[in-house]
């Protein structure tokens, strides 16, 4: 059985159908991409995934159990980083982490160490305040945070968005260690190089999902999205 099974996910704001009938599974120690236009309901799907909003109709089923009937299960085995900065900018960065790793059964102090805040390059600016870091770093402690818990599944929208090559190649480098471990990750990205990581992709296109074969190149990929 799939670590995560979607089945006929869909969802509506107003009159407008963003998501009609979207199903797709992941399997532990993978990375499944999902790529589409702008505006064609990807974040949608992501909240979804990660429980911060729900669909209105359709069903999850996550390491057997129904998330939608218990949410904590989304918050054993998810982990979430959006587009958007969840960090609290006027706090420091070992105050953001500190509030993450509350309820960790992980130490900290030994993860800035050896632990993802370690390989993420977090414990070189772990004293400053979030409102004066780079969108890098911002990235690299919000990815940070989301694995406090260490969950066995990171979604993350969009994670090399508008950031420096050195960065970008970092964050691939550590996700490719979280699935080494047995870490699932689901993304959407328009990254070459973070569909690269990828062991399926999904197109969400008019509301549905389907499967593309292989690894499309970027200028397939672009054709595939734009429907030429």
């Amino acid at each position: 059985m799939s670590l995560i099974e979607v089945k006929s996910v869909a969802k509506k704001y107003g009159r407008h159908e963003v998501l009609k009938d979207v199903s797709f599974y992941a399997n532990t120690g993978e990375c499944v991409g999902i790529v589409g236009a702008n505006g064609c309901g990807k974040s949608t799907l992501l909240k979804i995934l990660s429980g911060s909003i729900k669909p209105d109709s359709g069903s999850l089923v996550y390491d057997g159990a129904d998330p939608l009937k218990n949410v904590k299960i989304f918050e054993r085995l998810i982990g979430y980083v959006p587009q958007e900065n969840p960090l609290m900018t006027q706090l420091s960065v070992m105050d953001n982490l500190k509030f993450w790793y509350c309820d960790s059964s992980r130490s900290l102090k030994n993860d800035l160490i050896n632990g993802a805040p370690a390989m993420l390059g977090i414990s070189t600016y772990a004293d400053k305040r979030v409102d004066r870091l780079s969108g890098g770093q911002k990235k690299r402690l919000s990815i940070a945070c989301a694995l406090a818990k260490q969950p066995p599944v990171l979604i993350m929208d969009e994670p090399g968005a508008s950031l420096d090559i050195v960065c970008k190649e970092d964050i691939k480098n550590y996700l490719q260690r979280y699935m080494q471990s047995g870490g699932t990750v689901i993304l959407t990205s328009h990254e070459q190089t973070e569909l690269e990581l990828c062991s399926r992709m999904y197109l969400l296109k008019n509301g549905t999902m389907h499967e593309l074969d292989g690894h499309p190149g970027a200028a397939e990929l672009k054709s595939v999205i734009m429907g030429l």
